[in-house]
């Protein structure tokens, strides 16, 4: 019996059909590669007929190439190591030495896979768009760019802001959905509150009447109230709401009227007293002060 034509047999019948079950394996994979592109663009086109708003397409679009990444990684790996396998190589190393890659890397790059991380869940939840103003890692500004590994600001004197994902423990946005401005009015303790409330509310209401600012202002403004008893002055606390971002602009524009109705109707606005005391005698007289008077 020739064994030795009998064990090439073997090998080229062994061969062969590891040969097809590869070539089936990189059909399959080929295919599910396909059928993922195909998924995250479905995916995408989906969550983008949600807003016509362009950064909220971008965002989808980031999101739609990060999930089709992570499955075509999956698929790669999965496709290899079956492939590995029909070739007759043992993959528990490989397994292994894959694992203790992996963790060398994730220890040299711990800030690196924190920042992404972070990345794809600010995006994910829609808590930053490009224009946005934020105040996040003890930084504030107008948001230029949303990253996966960092979120760029712009504050108000030009300075640039480059912010680690992993970093952002707390995002404050200011221009989420709308805006809102607060006002503490302070007058003199002698003024009528109600009538100042009123002077506040019209002016209110001619801001809301003007074709500069009326489309900007959303509500009447809310009176919250007399807020406090100060040194010099009552407080009364007042709020508006506005579009995102044009908070700034209106109370400024109230706060110059506001400064020009009070001069009209002679309200106070007051500021620091201070009140000389120089105490008393026995007798109940005052003490005398001596006033010198420089040429």
């Amino acid at each position: 019996m020739d064994f030795q034509g009998f064990f090439e047999e073997i090998f080229a019948t062994s061969l062969l059909r590891s040969g097809f079950h590869i070539l089936i394996i990189l059909a399959l994979a080929w295919i599910a590669l396909k059928a993922a592109k195909k998924l995250s663009q479905g995916l995408v086109r989906f969550v983008a007929r949600q807003k016509e708003d362009e950064e909220y397409q971008k965002r989808a679009r980031t999101l739609g190439d990060i999930v089709r990444y992570v499955i075509v990684l999956a698929i790669l790996a999965v496709a290899s190591m079956t492939a590995l396998k029909e070739l007759g190589i043992d993959i528990g190393p490989v397994l292994a030495a894959a694992g203790i890659v992996g963790l060398a890397v994730g220890f040299g790059a711990q800030s690196l896979v924190k920042d992404i991380i972070s990345g794809f869940f600010i995006l994910l939840e829609d808590q930053i768009r490009v224009g946005d103003v934020v105040n996040v890692a003890d930084k504030g500004g107008l948001v230029e760019k949303v990253g996966l590994r960092t979120t760029v600001l712009r504050d108000l004197h030009g300075n640039v802001h480059y912010v680690p994902n992993g970093t952002i423990a707390v995002v404050t946005n200011m221009t989420k959905e709308y805006s809102r401005y607060v006002f503490d009015i302070r007058v003199a303790y002698r003024e009528d509150v109600d009538e100042v409330i009123e002077v506040i509310k019209g002016i209110d209401q001619e801001m809301r009447n003007d074709p500069e600012f009326k489309d900007d202002i959303l509500e009447s403004i809310e009176i919250l109230g007399l807020d406090q008893f100060t040194t010099s002055a009552v407080v009364i606390k007042a709020r508006t709401t506005t579009l995102p971002i044009k908070q700034w602009r209106v109370g400024r524009e109230f706060n110059r009227r506001i400064k020009k109705k009070f001069d009209e109707l002679n309200i106070e606005i007051p500021f620091p007293h201070v009140t000389l005391y120089m105490g008393e005698g026995k007798d109940g007289k005052s003490q005398p002060l001596s006033v010198v008077k420089d040429d």
